[in-house]
């Protein structure tokens, strides 16, 4: 005799479940990565100390101390972020505190919430009006135009050569 059967009561969890992963993703915060490329996020509660390597975008929003290397792939410090240490990385964007040395492939953009305090070095920069910014830039690209900044001495002249560029006239004529 065929009948109907009633489902289990333990599929009913699946099927909830089943229901929750068709709903959209809240969206995430920070730039989004293009498709194709995967990004992580440290949350605001969790905190890390030591050596970051990977393939992927970083997104922070928590604390990191040590070192991170990205070569490929972008950094983002989020407005809760803060950051220690040094930075090896194709794009950064700062939005919260980093304290330590960034190398940039590419650009390096301070936003007006940023607090950041140490040495930049990459192809381009921006710092948005308002940002703290106390340190160093290093722009890594060929000059505009050829100057003779690069030909003209460096050291100090030569004390011979300075008195007699420096030295009042001692011409004086006595009439008589």
């Amino acid at each position: 005799m065929l009948g109907k059967t009633k489902k289990p009561e333990s599929d009913r969890p699946f099927a909830d479940a089943k229901k929750e992963a068709e709903k959209p993703a809240p969206p995430s915060p920070g730039p989004t990565p293009t498709p194709g490329e995967e990004k992580t996020t440290i949350g605001e509660h969790i905190s890390i100390e030591g050596r970051i390597k990977g393939e992927e975008h970083l997104f922070i929003e928590g604390a990191i101390k040590g070192h991170v290397e990205l070569e490929k792939h972008n950094f983002t410090v989020g407005t809760h972020g803060r950051v220690e240490g040094e930075i090896r990385v194709r794009n950064v964007s700062i939005s919260g505190q980093l304290k330590g040395t960034i190398n940039a492939l590419g650009k390096v953009e301070i936003t007006k919430e940023a607090d950041f305090f140490g040495d930049i070095k990459a192809k381009s920069i921006s710092v948005e009006d308002g940002a703290y910014f106390k340190g160093s830039i290093e722009l890594d690209r060929e000059p505009h135009r050829n100057s003779n900044f690069a030909a003209a001495p460096r050291g100090p002249l030569s004390s011979d050569a300075a008195k007699v560029e420096l030295a009042p006239s001692t011409d004086t004529r006595k009439e008589s």
